[in-house]
């Protein structure tokens, strides 16, 4: 439980992590009723901006997600780079070592084979561990301040702050999971920018 005490009135917020809990459930909801043209339409928006507004990244070593329950799919702007031949390219996946581990990397190509890991992605089967230099971060919810709620497992959140130096970390996602503010707590990473259909959100 936290309080928030301003003069004359005492705002008691209970149970935060319940909060979270139903703010993630019902923005993953709202995802998952777009339908396939809607996702592809929006998913297309965001590579578009990736591509215009961070054309560095396709000379560096950039980490992604495999697109699930409706996510973003950035795989052929991944793969496009990679047609691209900048040998200093490299789109990497996200291996899971551990529960309360940050996560590992290994390189991706579309004809990588896969296996699926404890929570079912997809996930490279062999390869050398390689550090990302940007990291492209799923949403799923967002606010104006560079916050971004995840899944609630703290992965990227114990990644961005083990590696050394820290990736560009870009938040993707789609609009309809905005909101006012998701409370960031003290372990919440801020990302350095958001990309959406809309547009970009970049956080000096």
């Amino acid at each position: 439980m936290s309080v928030d005490q301003t003069p004359g009135t005492a705002r008691v917020v209970a149970n935060h992590s319940a909060w979270r809990k139903a703010l993630r459930k019902d923005a993953i909801a709202r995802r998952m009723a777009l339908s396939q043209n809607e996702c592809g339409h929006n998913s297309e928006a965001i590579r578009h901006h990736l591509h215009r507004h961070f054309p560095q990244l396709a000379a560096l070593r950039v980490g992604f997600c495999w697109p699930l329950k409706n996510e973003p799919d950035l795989r052929p702007l991944l793969a496009h780079w990679q047609i691209e031949g900048n040998l200093s390219f490299a789109a990497l996946l996200p291996v899971v070592v551990a529960a309360n581990r940050p996560l590992a990397f290994r390189a991706w190509t579309p004809e990588t084979p896969l296996n699926e890991d404890r929570y079912g992605i997809p996930t490279p089967a062999a390869g050398d561990f390689l550090q990302p230099q940007a990291l492209l971060i799923p949403l799923v919810a967002f606010d104006a301040a560079g916050y971004r709620l995840g899944y609630g497992g703290g992965f990227f959140d114990r990644t961005l702050a083990s590696l050394h130096p820290r990736p560009l970390a870009i938040g993707v996602g789609f609009e309809l999971n905005r909101v006012e503010t998701i409370h960031p707590e003290a372990h919440d990473a801020r990302l350095d920018a958001i990309v959406t259909e809309a547009g970009v959100m970049t956080f000096p």
